[in-house]
């Protein structure tokens, strides 16, 4: 359920970006036409174009806006005929109307949210030096090669006791992706793999391989640790806008949380 409600709030979060352009892009709205005694406001047809094209309205081409106001047009048909007022009536329908007006409104209010709450220079500053110093300090150059079962694997590093070339070994029996290049994984952070992965290959010395299989969600795994280096932090200005996105999502999370507080008093 935790995992439901990140995720959703996730959406949320995402969903603003195209309300927000939506908002700027219309604040001028007219009539631009009239269906069965509706007059439709530009700023439908607007938010219309954007959410089919997934970009601003004014970057239409004149196809894509004539198809899609004729898309809008039978719309604007379909919903103003007798048949689908009374439908409109209907239990399942009106539901399904108000959680579309509520997800509607919800979206502006997040965007709202996040543009009267945005993350500050501080903030990203903080932040940012937090997660370098929880950064992993090492970096590792490694090799592995994947099979299906434990037995597979011990046979393996069998081959490797008595001389047998990693890389060519990795090449003939590897199932995964990197098994053509020798089971080459190039430079990775330890938070880059799986938690059994990545503890193995940090528990290692350069150029040593395990001498026991590595088991994770994928397989067995023998693994290969060439090099390591120094961990490079990211600059500032290289990771400000992640970091200031997390920051956001945070804070309307939170907001979220003490609006759910409120509700229960």
């Amino acid at each position: 359920m935790g995992h439901y409600a990140a995720s959703a709030r996730a959406g949320l979060i995402a969903a603003t970006a195209l309300i927000s352009v939506t908002m700027h892009a219309t604040a001028d709205a007219e009539t631009a036409f009239t269906i069965n005694g509706i007059d439709v406001d530009s700023s439908v047809v607007d938010i219309y174009i954007e959410s089919r094209l997934q970009k601003p309205a004014l970057q239409a081409t004149a196809e894509e806006r004539e198809i899609l106001i004729e898309e809008l047009t039978d719309i604007y048909l379909l919903t103003t005929q007798a048949r689908t007022k009374e439908l409109a009536n209907e239990t399942r329908v009106k539901a399904q109307l108000e959680l579309q007006k509520r997800g509607t409104l919800a979206q502006v209010a997040a965007t709202d949210f996040l543009t009267q709450n945005q993350a500050t220079d501080e903030e990203i500053l903080a932040e940012y030096t937090q997660q370098v110093e929880l950064a992993p300090p090492l970096q590792f150059k490694a090799r592995h090669i994947l099979v299906e079962t434990q037995t597979a694997a011990i046979d393996l590093i069998k081959e490797l006791d008595d001389g047998a070339d990693f890389a060519e070994l990795a090449k003939s029996n590897s199932t995964g992706p990197s098994g053509p290049n020798g089971g080459d994984l190039g430079w990775f952070s330890p938070n880059q793999m799986v938690a059994p992965f990545s503890e193995a290959v940090a528990a290692m010395e350069d150029g040593n391989y395990t001498k026991s299989p590595v088991q994770t969600q994928f397989g067995w795994h023998v693994i290969l640790r060439e090099e390591s280096r120094a961990a490079e932090a990211p600059t500032l200005d290289g990771v400000r806008d992640v970091i200031k996105q997390q920051i956001e999502q945070r804070k309307l999370q939170d907001y979220l949380t003490d609006l759910r507080e409120l509700n229960k008093k």
